[in-house]
């Protein structure tokens, strides 16, 4: 099991919500690993608080989906597979579509500046082979997109399917090979949002969507067979 701790950023809330929120990040960020089992009074220990917020937590997720409870095992990490990928993938693909076509007829000079630096940042995270802060500075290119829209409604849709992403985002990552491709793709992404390029950039984008979809099919594959 791996180290859980309860962090800063749930202040206020609930216990019951600080146990839930705090799991379920490990599990979309990837500190709770597929298949690994969700063992109350491991979990209750690791976080310093009594078997019930941590039971609450589990049904909850189970709800989500992100927990599945298996016979004479009782409850584990639910796997990510295919199916699950390609629904997310789906999704975000058109959305991302949408943003990147609305965002190159209404980026201004300083959304251009925020997006190079968001390369930047990638760049920087995939050179010092830093796991977490390349899916944090990939979410904060996209994110950079997405606000160059202007569109509320859009980010919040986004916003909530980056949270499911955050699972299968570990997983691309984790090759890599496909790092350098990551970064090209940024780079690409972001010279056709600056020429105003609508079509080069809806193009790219679905790129770098497809070859996300390869490189996770790649990972569950590799997982499978071990």
């Amino acid at each position: 099991m791996n180290g859980l701790w309860i962090g800063d950023m749930d202040a206020g809330l609930p216990l019951r919500d600080v146990v839930f929120n705090t799991i379920r990040r490990g599990i979309l960020m990837g500190e709770l690993k597929p298949g690994e089992r969700l063992m109350e009074i491991h979990l209750a220990n690791q976080l310093g608080v009594s078997r019930t917020p941590v039971r609450e937590a589990i049904r909850k997720l189970e709800l989500e989906g992100l927990a599945t409870m298996v016979p004479r095992r009782g409850a584990e990490v639910a796997q990510i597979t295919e199916k699950s990928m390609r629904d997310v993938l789906e999704v975000r693909k058109a959305l991302d579509a949408l943003a990147v076509g609305l965002a190159c007829d209404r980026m201004t000079e300083d959304h251009k500046e925020k997006l190079l630096a968001a390369c930047i940042s990638f760049e920087e995270a995939v050179l010092a082979k830093d796991t977490t802060a390349i899916a944090r500075t990939d979410v904060a290119f996209h994110d950079c997109i997405v606000e160059a829209t202007g569109n509320v409604r859009l980010g919040q849709l986004v916003s909530n399917l980056s949270e499911q992403m955050y699972r299968y985002r570990f997983e691309y990552i984790k090759d890599v090979k496909q790092r350098v491709g990551l970064v090209e793709e940024h780079r690409q992404i972001y010279e056709a949002l600056c020429c105003g390029d609508r079509e080069r950039a809806v193009a790219v984008s679905a790129v770098h969507i497809d070859n996300q979809e390869k490189a996770i099919i790649r990972q569950i594959r590799i997982e499978r067979e071990k």
